[in-house]
């Protein structure tokens, strides 16, 4: 079993907390990171993005306040200002990434994290 599983996750959340309990169940030693307290920087979310193979905007929650009060959806905004939107507004970032070594995923639906296990 990897002992090196990261979890980015927000507790009120109910898909996070059902995440975390598989990683419970399968035994995996997991470092839990409050992503709402302690965000990513640029450089991790970069590295978390390319684990995902996903861009910016599609990590982002575009349902929450600061993606419409800072005009996210505006296709001018490069890949930076995307990444510096969601670290200056974690609520941004879509929840829970668990990341397994070269391997990630979100956790939506929870199950999701048992294939990179």
């Amino acid at each position: 079993m990897s002992k090196n599983v990261k979890i980015l996750l927000n507790p009120k959340c109910t898909k996070c907390r059902l995440t975390m309990d598989i990683l419970n169940e399968e035994g995996i030693d997991t470092t839990v990171v409050e992503y709402l307290n302690t965000p990513p920087n640029s450089a991790e979310l970069n590295e978390i993005l390319d684990l995902l193979g996903l861009e910016p905007r599609d990590l982002m929650r575009k349902h929450e306040a600061p993606y419409k009060d800072n005009d996210l959806d505006n296709p001018e905004l490069s890949r930076d200002q995307l990444i510096q939107a969601m670290i200056d507004n974690p609520i941004l970032i879509e929840r829970p990434i668990v990341i397994n070594g070269n391997k990630a995923t979100i956790g939506r639906p929870p199950e999701k994290v048992l294939d990179i296990l």
